[in-house]
């Protein structure tokens, strides 16, 4: 499974970097989409939202791309698979979505937090 994700999103990095430490197994390749080549894939939609690309070539994104990572993720695995319910798998849809509304602020905050700085 290929994960996609914005390596200038300091956000998205601690979470790929969470991630990489629970993929004990190998089973997920990380690909930055601000320093690689993403060949057929639209840059601007991969750095605004997430995505995955399985092993069966299907591109998922949002919430059922998070819950494809977790489902590979042995720490995870129940949370994925219930991930991928009805409802649960919409209502984190909806909340990713509000997510991405708040993400400009956000990675603002913790730029600043990381630098040292007490006002965003």
């Amino acid at each position: 499974m290929i994960v996609y994700y914005d390596g200038g999103c300091p956000l998205c990095s601690r979470e790929i970097r969470v991630m990489r430490r629970l993929d004990r197994h190998r089973r997920l390749s990380f690909l930055d989409v601000t320093r690689h080549d993403v060949g057929d894939m639209d840059r601007a939609a991969l750095l605004r939202r997430f995505h995955v690309r399985g092993s069966d070539g299907r591109t998922v994104s949002g919430a059922a791309a998070f819950a494809a990572v977790w489902r590979e993720l042995p720490a995870l695995s129940w949370l994925g698979r219930l991930a991928a319910t009805r409802p649960v798998g919409g209502i984190l849809e909806l909340a990713y979505r509000g997510f991405l509304r708040l993400r400009p602020r956000l990675q603002t905050v913790v730029r600043c937090l990381e630098r040292g700085s007490k006002r965003p």
